[in-house]
């Protein structure tokens, strides 16, 4: 089963929210080289307990606002 969160990202924090669809999430790292992409990718697979390879951007590479599909 795949389901699509819209993502919002805010820099220099360390927090997650959750509410139905949507995720708010905080990282330290900078936007450089994708850092900030697979620090997100690394946090959600760990909250949703699945492998990094499970969690997918879809949209929003270089946005703070991204949509991400996760495989449960």
């Amino acid at each position: 089963m795949c389901v699509l969160y819209e993502v919002n990202v805010e820099f220099n924090k360390e927090f997650l929210n959750i509410k139905e669809n949507q995720i708010t999430i905080g990282i330290k790292s900078k936007p450089i080289k994708g850092e900030a992409n697979k620090e997100i990718i690394k946090k959600l697979a760990k909250h949703f307990g699945v492998s990094t390879s499970l969690v997918q951007i879809k949209s929003g590479h270089k946005s703070k606002q991204k949509i991400i599909q996760i495989q449960h």
